[in-house]
């Protein structure tokens, strides 16, 4: 295991959408690992590094609301971003205006985590890859609030409010007793770029902590 951190990430609002819902948003009960490295990510990340997620602490009770969202329904191809980048005369835009549509989601409100989590060395590292380097540039980052982009909950306008944890000082859950959460989403598996697979756990709450030491994963 390589170096740990510990960081309390707050926010109004969470959407950690299920993937099994397609027409209208509807969040997990609690941060996914995935989400919880991308915030990370956010404040850190080099290729030489991997984060992983140990534990996941649930602070707050977990409470739902439903809003409505003004959304796009189309994206720009691909194809026409090739095209425009090779010198094509294309309109290279989308009209917020002409493809608004409403959607409805159910979200995650006054969400509190502590995210557990460490870094392992890639097959990308270079000669001045020291872990402690990484290390500490990461705790110097976060001490300082620094980020690459800003980090969110779930989804870009639910913002995150993160705080590093230090000396060993760590708020306690208002939640107690064991509760499964079911199947969730845990990461997706980037090993064959050109076939990304979603890995899940079986999810179990214990006193207000995921634990995901030595979890069972399925495609």
């Amino acid at each position: 295991m390589g170096y740990g951190i510990k960081i309390r990430v707050r926010g109004d609002y969470a959407l950690f959408t299920r993937p099994e819902m397609k027409v209208e948003r509807v969040s997990y009960d609690v941060m996914t690992p995935s989400a919880a490295r991308g915030i990370i990510e956010a404040i850190y990340w080099k290729p030489a590094i991997r984060w992983v997620i140990d534990k996941i602490h649930v602070l707050n009770e977990i409470k739902f609301t439903n809003i409505r969202r003004n959304e796009v329904s189309n994206k720009i191809s691909v194809s026409t971003a090739k095209q425009v980048m090779k010198g094509a005369k294309k309109p290279f835009y989308l009209s917020a205006t002409d493809n608004r549509q409403q959607r409805a989601a159910m979200v995650l409100k006054n969400v509190d985590y502590i995210i557990e989590a460490h870094f392992e060395m890639t097959n990308k590292v270079g000669e001045d890859d020291a872990v402690e380097k990484h290390y500490n540039i990461a705790l110097r980052r976060l001490r300082k609030g620094q980020h690459y982009h800003a980090p969110y909950l779930g989804t870009r306008e639910f913002g995150a409010r993160v705080e590093l944890l230090e000396n060993g000082n760590r708020p306690q859950s208002a939640l107690s007793g064991e509760q499964n959460l079911g199947w969730m989403l845990y990461d997706l598996d980037f090993s064959d770029p050109k076939d990304i697979r979603p890995k899940f756990f079986n999810a179990t709450m214990l006193d207000g902590v995921i634990d995901l030491h030595g979890i069972e994963l399925r495609g």
